[in-house]
């Protein structure tokens, strides 16, 4: 599945060309809106396949760059996609709840999870079981899978990230606001109720059939993937340069 090869078929078998009803219907998706039918708003498939061409590289870029792509995507038909797709390619993921602050407060949110992290290397090295009792250390164990939780996509977060890809613009409003005010780009399914101005890279699509969100991330995974490894071949190369230029 190339990046610059866009299956409308597969889009089409997947239902992304279905939006909302046409009463819920945002006047800034127009441009992306092809007809109604029975009601509902029928999305211009030609122009998603489009939108994915160029966001799809874009992400190519960012990973190749070797700059992080957060997941953000909390609802209940895209968690499990969302963390999945995130984790096949080492990226950072927002699967449970968006917590206020997460790239506009770093400071913080990274406190938290250098706790996290100093408390799962205390209890694998044996230092919370030699120090306390059983019960201490399973509230301990408690804490651990509480920040988890919260915290666990974000682990391996350093810092700004290169771009958000995001599922549901209107379910992750907090998510795209705090990326706007840091100049994060933000890619993101869009349909058909929802405002695409404040997206950088809105893919216009129905982000609410598991069908699409899946086809959707897997486009995103390979894109990504085609990014990290031309960033490896890169280090690869220069790594051979470097070695010819010290003998």
């Amino acid at each position: 599945m190339a990046t610059n090869n866009i299956d409308m078929k597969e889009l089409l078998e997947a239902g992304a060309h279905f939006g909302h009803k046409t009463s819920r219907w945002h006047p800034k998706m127009a441009p992306y809106i092809h007809s109604k039918r029975d009601g509902v708003h029928i999305i211009d498939l030609a122009k998603t396949v489009e939108a994915m061409e160029t966001a799809m590289t874009f992400l190519t870029q960012v990973a190749g760059g070797g700059r992080q792509v957060l997941f953000v995507g909390t609802k209940r038909q895209a968690k499990d996609i969302i963390k999945d797709t995130a984790t096949a390619v080492k990226q950072p993921y927002v699967s449970v709840r968006w917590l206020g602050g997460m790239l506009t407060n770093w400071n913080t949110i990274g406190s938290r999870v250098k706790h996290l992290k100093d408390l799962e290397t205390r209890m694998a090295n044996g230092e919370l079981a030699s120090r306390y009792s059983k019960l201490e250390v399973q509230r301990y164990q408690e804490e651990i899978d509480e920040l988890n939780h919260l915290y666990g996509g974000i682990k391996e977060l350093n810092g700004k990230p290169g771009a958000l890809f995001v599922v549901d613009v209107i379910t992750e409003a907090n998510a795209v606001r705090e990326a706007n005010r840091m100049n994060i780009p933000v890619v993101a399914i869009v349909d058909s109720n929802a405002d695409p101005s404040r997206i950088t890279y809105p893919i216009p699509a129905n982000d609410d059939a598991i069908k699409t969100i899946k086809l959707l991330c897997d486009y995103v995974r390979k894109a990504i993937e085609i990014g990290q490894e031309q960033k490896s071949k890169n280090t690869a190369s220069k790594d051979k340069v470097d070695d010819k230029e010290t003998k």
